[in-house]
């Protein structure tokens, strides 16, 4: 009788960080059209996105920032392209990398930058710094640190359109990383039981922290996680505005007419660590610049700009300087602000 090893198992290879998807080529999605107002838009939104979280970096570095801190740099074509595709109404949460979502919202930079310094005039008041910061005036439901949280959260916002009866949806972002818990797959059954409008946004940045997604993810084609939930999905180059914007317009639309859920894979890229004390040596130098210099979200639209006579060299320039104002007042009051009173304690708390 054959003897069995039961110690004995499939030896898988391990990946590194240059075999990872992340030194894959982005996806190539439908493509919207954009007008010169469009671009332009865009333009601004995310050069505001960049050049804040540039600002907060140092203001990090320079001990006036606290706790954690995610930035979006790289990222900022996924919000942008979504929200150009969304309208007034519609629900917005997303978990700790924050910041860019609630500028793509419109809510004041001042207010984003004084909450990460811990200053009354910070959007929670000063409570909740980098990782949670609501709006409701704008339908900003968080920045929610605990990965994943956010997810059968958002679908219940999604419960609630539909209970109320109106046509708005729930966008619900994630990361790769977070599409692997359990309450995302409850939350995906609900949703499609009950045909609830919501669009479940992963933003795959090719990393879960430190951790490269073909490490990680049996399952690397983040569209396909709703399959077994008859959930449709596509995937998305998120470092494209026009790419996002397009398929926004088709996964914001299935909702809106009452067909249920629907998934987008953006697959986009982070340029910095995953969070400020993560040095990111898990992935070469040459690996994030090439992405920089072949597909940054920012110089597609500049370049595009340039190249069909949008606007000139100093008409951009005009565009930078004014988001650089815009970024330098934030951090002025940010500085400035005095900080909550103590009783402050003892408000906002749920008994």
């Amino acid at each position: 009788m054959a003897s069995v090893q039961s110690s004995a198992r499939p030896k898988t290879a391990r990946k590194s960080a240059a075999d990872s998807d992340a030194a894959a080529p982005f996806t190539g999605s439908n493509i919207a059209e954009f007008t010169r107002e469009q671009e332009l838009e865009a333009y601004k939104m995310m050069l505001l996105i960049r050049r804040f979280e540039e600002k907060a970096g140092q203001m990090y570095g320079m001990g006036l920032i606290g706790g954690f801190c995610h930035l979006y740099i790289g990222q900022e074509a996924v919000v942008s392209g979504v929200q150009l595709a969304s309208k007034e109404g519609d629900a917005v949460i997303t978990g700790y990398r924050d910041h860019g979502h609630m500028l793509a919202l419109g809510m004041d930079a001042k207010g984003v930058m004084a909450e990460l310094t811990g200053r009354r005039g910070g959007l929670s008041k000063g409570k909740g710094g980098s990782m949670h910061m609501f709006s409701k005036e704008k339908h900003f439901y968080g920045g929610h640190g605990i990965v994943a949280a956010q997810v059968p959260l958002g679908t219940g916002l999604a419960f609630a359109h539909r209970y109320r009866g109106n046509d708005s949806v729930s966008l619900t972002y994630f990361g790769d990383g977070a599409a692997n818990q359990g309450q995302v797959y409850e939350s995906f059954n609900m949703a499609e039981l009950w045909k609830l409008p919501v669009v479940y946004i992963i933003e795959n940045n090719r990393y879960a922290m430190g951790t490269a997604v073909t490490r990680a993810s049996a399952q690397t084609d983040f569209s396909k996680r709703g399959l077994s939930f008859n959930i449709p999905g596509v995937q998305v180059d998120g470092m494209d505005v026009r790419a996002v914007k397009a398929a926004a317009d088709q996964a914001i639309s299935w909702c809106r007419e009452g067909n249920g859920p629907f998934i987008l894979e953006m697959q986009t890229y982070r340029y910095r660590g995953h969070s400020m004390s993560d040095p990111a040596k898990y992935r070469t130098k040459e690996e994030v610049q090439k992405v920089r210099d072949e597909h940054d979200p920012i110089e597609q639209v500049r370049s595009r700009i340039l190249k069909a006579n949008m606007a000139t060299e100093d008409e951009l320039k005009k565009i930078d300087a004014g988001v650089r104002a815009v970024v330098a007042e934030a951090a002025e009051f940010a500085t400035n602000d005095p900080e909550p009173d103590a009783s402050e304690l003892w408000t906002d708390i749920l008994k």
